[in-house]
């Protein structure tokens, strides 16, 4: 059987060798480090864990990533399996010895016979054979250029500024309104297609304060960017000018509060949709470098927000990434060049669990076309089915940017007793249907 050929063992990549060995199909795992390092890398074990050593909460009940840990650890995954090994006290979250886990997650590979992983950097995609690319945000650079050579230039980002992204289900709609600037739309949805949050000029004035006086987060070493116009972090915007951000991203222009059609605002901020659903909408235009504690205390000042959950904060960093929604399809593979599929956090995903259910994923599914097969994902009830389909076309191409898993990615449930769910009612249900349909997607294989 010709092997399945891994560049990058990361997270993903490893997970998917491990995936396609236990299937029974050889795979070749390609991994330049160490002979070519990156700034954030110190060895050239596997699953080399280069932020934090935390794979947060392990809550399989009320929490998406526990249910994310939950499906890995019913498919046989390397990576939960090491890091259940390798688990430090953390309260709920599972938190791992770094250095233990990348070892034995290398030992591990190194130990499967159908496993042989070979050293160097590989700088250009094949157009044959049975690939994955599992790559992560620090591509190197030759081999970022092969793939936008394949994928087209403005295919992958190299900083991405990121705006922060709220659960609609928070937004207190008693102060916020739907409407879209100018009721531009041809139907009513396109019309309502934003929740507009109004600001006096004090709040406005309170809020700039806030904004400049906040912590800022520095690039790490090695890092350097430019920023461009399209995308400046609402800190930069502030410091050219208080009224910046109000000719910009907070015009009230073309807006009618719903609630007080006769008082105008003196700014507005705005959320779009981010998925299909309709549970997620991100703050147009606020993108930041804030650090995360200060971000939840300046954007709850904003009115409206006072409460709000945010399913992603905002970050402008290194990261490369492909625009998911239009190149992959359904089974992670490069419409172009189907021999070629991509998984972990070149995918759009972010964090180490989502990046390593991508590469179980990607392992399972080129193993069965190795055999033959064909794979379908899991069910979007799923974590890992509802990460797929939002970078493979549940989410806005236009506004595609990395995104851990949560609640907002699966599909609604049905009210009970005649009223909606609270949490307590709802999430043990996702993670309950999750559950069955994730079981149901392994028994078919």
């Amino acid at each position: 059987m010709e092997p399945i050929h891994i560049i990058g063992a990361g997270l993903a990549g490893s997970e998917a060798a491990w995936q396609a060995a236990r299937a029974g199909v050889p795979v070749i795992l390609h991994e330049m480090r160490p002979a070519k390092g990156t700034f954030a890398h110190k060895t050239g074990d596997c699953a080399e864990m280069v932020c934090s050593n935390s794979f947060r909460s392990d809550d399989d009940v009320m929490n998406a990533v526990g249910q994310l840990h939950w499906e890995m650890r019913a498919a046989g995954g390397l990576i939960m399996m090491m890091a259940d090994r390798h688990r430090l006290p953390a309260g709920g979250a599972l938190a791992v010895d770094r250095e233990a886990f990348s070892a034995a997650v290398t030992e591990a590979l190194r130990a499967e016979p159908l496993v042989q992983i070979v050293p160097g950097e590989i700088t250009d995609l094949p157009s044959d054979g049975n690939w994955i690319v599992a790559t992560g945000p620090l591509t190197s650079d030759r081999l970022a250029e092969a793939i936008r050579s394949v994928t087209g230039t403005d295919a992958l980002a190299f900083f991405d500024a990121i705006a922060p992204i709220v659960h609609a289900d928070t937004v207190d709609m008693s102060v916020a309104w739907e409407q879209s600037r100018y009721d531009k739309g041809e139907t009513e949805a396109e019309q309502r297609a934003y929740i507009n949050c109004p600001m006096t000029r004090d709040q406005y004035e309170a809020f700039i304060d806030a904004l400049l006086a906040a912590e800022k987060t520095e690039f790490h070493e090695g890092e350097t960017a430019g920023y461009f116009d399209g995308c400046l972090p609402i800190e930069v915007m502030a410091e050219r000018g208080r009224e910046t951000l109000r000719h910009g991203p907070m015009k009230p222009v073309g807006l009618t509060n719903a609630h007080k059609p006769d008082e105008k605002a003196y700014a507005v901020v705005q959320l779009r949709r981010d998925n299909a659903l309709g549970t997620l909408y991100n703050i147009v235009g606020f993108q930041t470098k804030m650090k995360y504690g200060a971000q939840t205390q300046v954007f709850r000042m904003i009115p409206g927000l006072e409460n709000a959950s945010f399913a992603r904060l905002g970050g402008i960093h290194r990261n490369s990434f492909l625009n998911s929604p239009t190149l992959l399809d359904d089974r992670m593979r490069l419409r172009q060049r189907p021999n070629l599929r991509f998984a972990g956090q070149v995918t759009g995903v972010e964090g180490y669990v989502e990046s390593a259910a991508m590469g179980l994923l990607a392992g399972r599914m080129a193993a069965a076309q190795a055999q033959g097969r064909d794979l379908p994902p899991p069910a979007p009830t799923t974590a890992m089915g509802a990460l797929v389909n939002h970078i493979t076309g549940g989410a806005e191409a236009k506004t595609f940017q990395p995104m851990n898993v949560n609640f907002g990615l699966f599909p609604p449930l049905e009210d009970i007793r005649g009223g909606r769910r609270g949490r307590k009612d709802r999430y043990p249900a996702y993670t309950q249907r999750a559950k069955d349909d994730f079981g149901a997607w392994l028994a078919a294989q």
